[in-house]
C-alpha cells in the first residue's frame, strides 16, 4: 500500500496517524517532491475508476491560472488535465492510497481510510 501525501496537508496527517493505529504496513510517497508521471496518473486513475478532473484541486492558485475549470471534461481532454496534474502536482487531490488489492481510494474522511485497509491483498 502507497500513500500519496503533502506532509502540510492536515487530511494527510490523519490518515497516517490512522494508518499507523491500525498498524498498517505502507510507504509514503510526497507526490510534490516524487512527482508522479502521466503514466502514473493515468494508473492511479484506473485504481480509483475516476477522471483525472475528478482528482483535481480547482481552488489552486495555478488552477485558477491555468483556467482548468473551463476546460472540457471529456475524453478529449483527458490527457491533457493529466498532462496539468503532472506538471503542477499541487493540483493533486490528497492523501491518495493504493490499496493492496489493486484499486486506490481518495482518503479524506476516516471511513475512506478504513475502506483501504479493509481491501484485501490481490
Amino acid at each position: 500500500m502507497e500513500i500519496w501525501i503533502n506532509p502540510a496537508c492536515s487530511k494527510c496527517r490523519s490518515a497516517l496517524t490512522l494508518l499507523d493505529a491500525e498498524g498498517a504496513d505502507y510507504t509514503v510517497r510526497r507526490y510534490l517532491e516524487d512527482v508522479p508521471s502521466p503514466a502514473e496518473i493515468r494508473q492511479v486513475l484506473d485504481r480509483l475508476g475516476l477522471e483525472p478532473w475528478d482528482i483535481t484541486r480547482t481552488q489552486e492558485a495555478v488552477a485558477k491560472e491555468l483556467g482548468v475549470k473551463e476546460w472540457p471534461r471529456d475524453e478529449a481532454n483527458r490527457d491533457r488535465w493529466i498532462e496539468a496534474l503532472a506538471g503542477h502536482p499541487k493540483l493533486i487531490q490528497r492523501p491518495i492510497i493504493t490499496a493492496e488489492d489493486g484499486t486506490a481510494v481518495v482518503a479524506r474522511s476516516e471511513e475512506a481510510v478504513r475502506d483501504a485497509l479493509s481491501r484485501p491483498a490481490g
